[in-house]
């Protein structure tokens, strides 16, 4: 795995970071520029590029780009995959974000404005256009199997995750390189900021978000990037490769209602299917990595949807405590520490989660300084506009 976000610009990094019990949420002051806009807040990753990139290896690429590059060179020499693998046919990428680069629709902006064509190049398109990510992963390290490209916004990581697995299965890829980017933009702000949907507490970013509780009041966004290398198991067994973990269930159902409110009945299937697809039932899983945005309908449906699927109160916790929503990046970047959670045993709270909202279902709400859990299956959910609902099943 490897990853670049607000926590850390490594797996281990910010998994570590986690048990500081602080998060990464800002008040930024780019975002008092825009009037009309009422949040502040942010959780912003510090990147700096790496010395060996050079201008021909970015031109390409947006920051959302260059986030899946970072966290795939180092998903892919920590899986020991060598250039022959990599590029002989039967890797494929399965990569996503909520879109492309923004800044790079300006440069498209500007034209029609002034009737000019300025400032547009060879590479403003690929900057801009939804399968940047894939596409520029996929040259980047000459791979010529599938190209999956994910833009299903807050599913786009665990959906490319989802489907790199469903090709591997299917016999058709040994390899995936899957995962989710975001960039920060103000305009992903002022999404969430026109459906009420954002966090006002400017004057007190540490206390927001707060996932589950009954004070919360909306979500805040990041950005950063992860990225799994996924491979057929006897594959895997046969180079010697170091297994972390295995994928043993995932599924993904749609709502078919509204774009933008979330059904639990379709939420509660997804995670049913993805259950059923592990060939386990619900009492096998040890802890839930929940979507937990911090809003107030998300909230009460994705828990509602939790209980009917597990009909117990099972253990959860929301990483967007800590990041901030990162769009794109977070359902693989949840998984990934989710990953690192299985290995080690430990499992992080939801901070500022400190009196559960009663509307919320009744679920085994983590809180304080994590838990300690035995856990051979773990899940990780995210749900999306559009009404897109992924769930994950680990086995340790």
């Amino acid at each position: 795995m490897g990853a670049v976000s607000p926590l850390g610009n490594t797996v281990d990094a910010a998994f570590a970071r986690l048990k500081t019990f602080e998060n990464c949420v800002q008040a930024l002051g780019e975002l008092g520029e825009y009037t009309g806009l009422n949040t502040r807040l942010g959780c912003r990753t510090a990147f700096e590029r790496p010395a060996h990139w050079t201008r021909k290896t970015t031109r390409t690429m947006g920051d959302v780009s260059m986030y899946a590059l970072a966290a795939t060179e180092q998903a892919i020499a920590e899986s020991g995959l060598d250039e022959a693998t990599i590029q002989g046919g039967r890797t494929g990428v399965a990569y996503g974000s909520c879109s492309g680069s923004i800044p790079a629709l300006l440069d498209f902006y500007s034209m029609l404005k002034t009737k000019e064509v300025a400032g547009i190049t060879s590479g403003t398109y690929i900057k801009l256009m939804p399968q940047t990510t894939a596409c520029n992963l996929s040259v980047h390290f000459r791979t010529h199997g599938r190209l999956v490209p994910t833009g299903t916004a807050c599913t786009s990581g665990s959906l490319a995750i989802g489907n790199a697995v469903e090709l591997i299965r299917w016999g058709v890829q040994d390899v995936m390189i899957a995962g989710g980017a975001e960039e920060f933009s103000a305009t992903q702000v002022a999404i969430f900021d026109t459906l009420y949907a954002t966090s006002l507490r400017n004057d007190a970013p540490k206390s927001t978000p707060a996932p589950y509780d009954v004070s919360r009041d909306g979500l805040v966004i990041g950005d950063g990037a992860a990225t799994f290398i996924l491979e057929e198991r006897e594959h895997a067994i046969a180079r010697g490769a170091r297994i972390l973990a295995e994928v043993a269930g995932f599924a993904e159902t749609t709502d078919g209602t509204h774009v933008t409110n979330p059904n639990a009945d379709t939420m509660a299937s997804a995670l049913t299917l993805a259950l059923a697809d592990a060939g386990i039932d619900g009492s096998a899983v040890g802890y839930v990595s929940g979507h937990g945005t911090a809003t107030r309908a998300g909230d009460v449906a994705e828990t509602s949807a939790t209980r009917a699927a597990f009909a117990r109160a099972v253990p959860i916790s929301s990483v967007k405590s800590y990041t901030g929503h990162t769009l794109g990046a977070c359902g693989a970047l949840e998984a990934a520490l989710l990953v690192k959670s299985l290995e080690s045993g430990w499992y992080p709270p939801t901070l500022n989660l400190t009196n559960p909202d009663p509307e919320c279902a009744e679920l085994d709400y983590v809180t304080g300084e994590g838990r300690m859990i035995d856990a051979e299956y773990v899940m990780s959910n995210n749900f999306a506009f559009g009404g897109v609902n992924t769930s994950l099943v680990f086995r340790r």
